[in-house]
């Protein structure tokens, strides 16, 4: 009877919600494409406004810690002081949405953010964002910062990435540009080709 309760539930969700938006990052590695999570309604709506707008497009993966993460969407690693880059954003913050059912697996989403101790409210960066590489994902960084997505496609990519040169603030020593564009998608399209790594 549950199984029945949940598929007639599931079916609901589907009917009532035929598109989707997914996010399409190119790199010269490959492409991404990520789903945000409606469970973080401010990080979502933030970054698929910053894609429309092309904020992101020039900017680079500026951090890459193998076995950690890969960062990016600083808008000052697009000009040609190398120094600055990790301290940029497009002047905001969004409030924290700690969600204990989203974690901080492989391929997890995340928003970057400034230190406990000059940010005890834990908001994030308005713009720089990770990608959790590490095999067994990376927990201890659950309920601190913001999960708000994950990569559904082209996580090779992201280990291409994290693998390049880097110097000792772990900056690639070759600038690696995205370029971010939104995908709409059926939802039993989505369903059908990325089965439960898809969430409703």
């Amino acid at each position: 009877m549950r199984m029945w309760k949940w598929s007639v539930l599931s079916w609901g969700l589907v009917m009532a919600q035929k598109w989707d938006t997914l996010v399409a990052i190119e790199t010269s590695y490959g492409t991404m494409r990520l789903q945000l999570y409606r469970q973080t309604p401010q990080h979502r709506t933030n970054f698929l406004k910053l894609a429309r707008e092309g904020f992101f497009d020039g900017t680079t993966f500026h951090r890459v810690v193998p076995g950690f993460v890969i960062q990016g969407g600083d808008p000052n690693s697009k000009d040609a002081d190398p120094n600055n880059d990790g301290m940029g954003g497009p002047g905001y913050t969004i409030p924290a949405e700690f969600n204990s059912a989203l974690k901080h697996t492989r391929g997890a989403v995340g928003a970057a953010r400034m230190g406990d101790a000059v940010n005890p409210s834990r908001a994030s960066n308005g713009s720089q964002f990770y990608i959790v590489v590490a095999e067994k994902g990376t927990s201890f960084l659950d309920g601190a910062y913001t999960v708000f997505g994950q990569v559904l496609e082209g996580m090779e990519v992201a280990d291409k990435i994290v693998a390049v040169e880097r110097d000792g603030r772990d900056r690639p020593l070759q600038n690696i540009p995205m370029k971010v564009r939104i995908e709409r998608h059926k939802v039993k399209a989505l369903l059908k080709r990325y089965g439960n790594a898809y969430r409703l």
